[in-house]
């Protein structure tokens, strides 16, 4: 799947595309609105990329002492960028592997 057809299935689907990992999952429900949900599927992914992901929603959240914890054991940088950003950077990233 590539940037594209992810954010089409934003448009068309109820539900994520099932061929996703957890993570990416977890991005696409943040897209629709489901914080909770993409917070829940991200601290279950258990990986480096989920707690990427988990830094990415606190920031959004405003929680930035919480994002810099995940940040940190993600192993990623602190996002300097708008959410949307940040957003479509994560989600190419992790399509890309």
């Amino acid at each position: 799947m590539d940037i594209e057809a992810f954010e089409s299935s934003l448009e068309s689907g109820a539900e994520s595309p099932a061929e996703l990992g957890d993570e990416l999952k977890a991005l696409w429900h943040d897209a629709k609105g489901d914080w909770g949900k993409a917070h829940e599927l991200c601290q279950s992914a258990g990986s480096r990329d989920g707690d990427w992901v988990h830094a990415y929603l606190h920031r959004v959240e405003g929680d930035l002492s919480n994002a810099s914890y995940w940040y940190h054991r993600s192993g990623q940088p602190k996002f300097e960028g708008s959410h949307k950003e940040e957003w479509r950077s994560i989600v190419q990233e992790l399509l890309s592997r």
